[in-house]
């Protein structure tokens, strides 16, 4: 029971060991789980596509935890349709806000549609630097309390791998992007002012080996450094409120959750695991694939949003070729000026194998997508043959996620599947237990088993830290049904 403190006594009835109760709520930062109107540390982070579903924010909500909605390469009508349904359930939840290098304008329009409906959570992710539309749904409705607080009722939680970009989360807004927004009229001199006393996020998770955009960054070194930045930033711009920083990425296991509750985290953020669950708005098809992975069953390959910078996601290498035909074309890319100059033999092998069709038919489809979502890509990729060359190999790329997405099995070896390490380290753990089978993987019950076992492991780590020899179980705290979990917590 971890709700009951324990007494370890000798066969005299001396004192050996003491551990108080440890209950899940209270692993992380309770203020963090005060302003999200949360119970628990715990968040589902966003996967693109919508594979961070509807369903998942809505079931984490119900539990007491958030989950944000993966709005990334989704239109916006399905964005704005998921708002809708998540503002009527009247739970806690986010939408993600993801950098969009080559459409700074869907990234605009998001922003404004966030702002327009309410939104007053998103999860800002792969961003390089800050933009306007950041800014611009940050510093929204800012304004002074009648006891002198400063209120932004946008928050801001960051996803960050890299020290210099935590950095620039955890200062106030740029003043060139506030002087901007000045002189658009979108806030007034008092607002731009206010915002300068404020850093653009309160709460940063700290993203190490995680799947899709990752820099693999190993969590142990990673977290500490920009835990420690925090309070150095705190103390630079002389902030009256904590800035927190939460873990992600090889999260999925009671072990690695209690980890980061150890090293200080606010919060835990997964999401390679939620994935495999069944409110996830992937296919079942990928769900049976996610519970086979092992650790080693991932690879990086080039990414589709930023396939010309070179920039990569990490994916599942098991039981697909997406990986491999991936880093093919980005090879391909580097090497030719354009599509005509592609070797003969390469080009009928993409041809053949990658694409099923002709490389002419893939740019009439794409500059049919293009000349509705922006025509500018069109008009450059008609004056830059390596720009459309980039276009249609990015087709592939894009597609690999929607063949997945909807269990297209068809194109099962083009499969373009999101995932880290973490995946394989839930199903070593979950082997033998009802959790193994896809079936029975519903978001809260994996997401409080992950609570509750670290809740057994902190409390059994305080009775090692005494010097008490503690046996194999008591360490093992093997996944547990709901009804099991709420008679323990009783």
């Amino acid at each position: 029971m971890v709700r009951c403190p324990v007494r370890i006594l000798s066969d005299n009835g001396e004192v050996q060991g003491f551990a108080p109760a440890v209950l899940p709520e209270n692993l992380g930062d309770p203020g963090f789980c005060a302003d999200l109107g949360i119970r628990y540390p715990y968040l589902g982070g966003s996967m693109a596509k919508g594979i961070s579903s509807v369903a998942m924010a809505e079931e984490l909500g119900r539990a007491g935890m958030l989950g944000f909605f993966g709005a990334a390469g989704l239109p916006v009508p399905v964005v704005e349709d998921a708002i809708e349904k998540l503002l009527a359930t009247g739970l806690p939840f986010g939408f993600n806000l993801i950098h969009s290098p080559h459409e700074p304008d869907l990234e605009k329009v998001l922003a404004e549609m966030y702002i327009n409906k309410g939104v007053r959570l998103v999860e800002a992710s792969a961003f390089l630097a800050l933009t306007l539309p950041l800014v611009r749904y940050r510093v929204h409705g800012i304004h002074r309390l009648p006891d002198g607080t400063i209120n932004t009722p946008n928050r801001i939680i960051a996803k960050v791998s890299r020290e210099e970009l935590a950095e620039r989360f955890f200062s106030p807004p740029p003043e060139k992007f506030l002087r901007q927004l000045v002189a658009e009229g979108a806030i007034t001199e008092e607002q731009a002012g206010l915002a300068a006393n404020i850093p653009m996020a309160q709460d940063i998770t700290a993203e190490a080996d995680s799947g899709g955009h990752t820099d693999n960054r190993p969590a142990i070194a990673l977290f500490p450094t920009i835990l420690s930045l925090a309070e150095r930033m705190r103390n630079k711009f002389g902030y009256n409120f904590k800035l927190r920083v939460g873990l992600g990425g090889g999260i999925s296991t009671p072990a690695s959750a209690a980890a980061a509750f150890a090293m200080g985290a606010a919060y835990i953020m997964t999401g390679s695991v939620n994935q495999a669950c069944l409110e996830s708005g992937t296919s079942d098809d990928v769900r049976q694939l996610l519970a086979a992975t092992r650790q080693a069953d991932v690879m990086m390959a080039p990414a589709a949003d930023m396939f010309e910078m070179g920039v990569t996601v990490q994916v599942l290498k098991r039981g697909t070729m997406f990986a491999m035909r991936a880093a093919k074309l980005y090879e391909i890319y580097r090497a030719c000026p354009g599509i005509d100059a592609i070797p003969a033999a390469d080009k009928e092998k993409l041809e053949k194998t990658f694409f099923l069709t002709s490389m002419e038919d893939i740019w009439n489809q794409t500059r049919t997508y293009f000349l509705k979502r922006d025509p500018r890509q069109v008009e450059r990729a008609e004056r830059d043959q390596k720009h459309l060359m980039a276009l249609v190999f990015r087709w592939y790329l894009g597609q690999g996620a929607h063949w997945a997405k909807d269990g297209n099995t068809a194109r099962k070896m083009d499969y373009q599947v999101w995932c880290g390490p973490a995946m394989g380290a839930f199903n070593e753990w979950a082997s033998g237990s009802f959790l193994e089978s896809p079936e029975q993987r519903k978001i809260a019950t994996v997401a409080m088993n992950i609570l509750f076992g670290a809740a057994i492991l902190s409390r059994a780590s305080i009775l090692r830290f005494q010097g008490l020899e503690l046996p194999a179980e008591a360490l093992a705290a093997e996944p547990l049904e709901d009804h099991q979990m709420k008679e323990c917590l009783a």
